[in-house]
């Protein structure tokens, strides 16, 4: 796989880490010059992936399902003739009905979601934002107070654990809770062990950390948008069809690609950055 064409086009768009792994090995990585492989980088809405995985995992250990009402666990939504239909599914997918927003600084605290209107009925719609996140937020820690888990204890016990994936730090909010649309700092081979999960199909060094046919389930689309799947975007590429990313602001992106063996991990600082673009050059499409 030749990596001058997206190489120039990273170090075009302000690139802070480049990193590549193949077959399970680190193939490849290049750093900006304020940037090194030791320091974390904040991966904005790219934290959205890790709650697909972790909801297909709770639904395999029993915890949830993805097709069951968020009102069995969110009861005071009964009285809502549109919240009452949605599903956590919906949730992950955006298609819960919520509007634009909650992104960035704006990710609201969990109460005020919850008492935030649906602009569109849910599995209708697909909407990009952070407020169906701050809601499955919500049913986690609900689900989770007999074990006296939060949802991002959840997430470090069941998935980065094992990966032996460490977070630097993770953003709070003003109630002193973290966010799950955003809000995590990795460095980028810790990104990278997340990204060789995905491409193990569920598994790391020998290791089932999910199961393949559960993490599955994170890359079908919706009805309302095919190419977004479970915290995931999927291909854009006709030719390469397999491809699918974790994405935040300003290019950061988690590329994986099975055909290819191959993840990427991308960080920089660009608002003109694009994943086709990118994917095109890397892949000579």
């Amino acid at each position: 796989m030749p990596l001058d064409a997206a190489l120039e086009y990273a170090e075009r768009h302000q690139l802070h880490a480049l990193v590549v792994g193949r077959r399970g090995r680190l193939a490849f990585e290049c750093y900006g010059p304020t940037y090194a492989a030791d320091r974390p980088h904040a991966l904005y809405s790219g934290t959205k992936s890790f709650w697909g995985v972790l909801a297909v995992a709770a639904q395999a250990d029993g915890l949830l399902k993805l097709d069951e009402l968020v009102s069995r666990t969110i009861p005071e939504w009964e009285a809502d003739a549109r919240k009452e239909l949605v599903t956590i599914r919906d949730l992950l997918h955006l298609t819960s009905g919520f509007g634009f927003g909650g992104l960035g600084s704006a990710v609201p605290i969990a109460p005020v979601a919850l008492g935030m209107p649906l602009k569109t009925m849910p599995g209708t719609t697909f909407t990009y934002g952070g407020i169906p996140l701050q809601i499955f937020g919500e049913v986690l820690r609900r689900k989770l107070a007999e074990r006296g888990l939060s949802a991002h204890e959840y997430l470090r016990e069941r998935i980065f654990d094992p990966l032996a994936l460490e977070v630097s730090s993770w953003r709070t909010l003003k109630d002193g809770s973290q966010p799950l649309p955003t809000g995590a700092f990795l460095r980028p081979l810790e990104w990278l062990k997340f990204g060789q999960m995905l491409l193990g199909r569920g598994d790391y060094k020998g290791k089932t950390i999910v199961e393949e046919r559960a993490l599955a389930e994170c890359l079908e689309g919706s009805r309302a948008n095919p190419r977004y799947g479970l915290g995931f975007w999927l291909s854009p590429l006709a030719s390469v069809p397999d491809v699918f990313y974790a994405s935040g602001s300003g290019g950061q992106a988690l590329y994986v690609i099975p055909s290819q063996e191959t993840v990427i991990v991308h960080f920089g600082a660009s608002a003109s950055w694009k994943h086709e673009t990118f994917l095109r050059k890397l892949l000579a499409t």
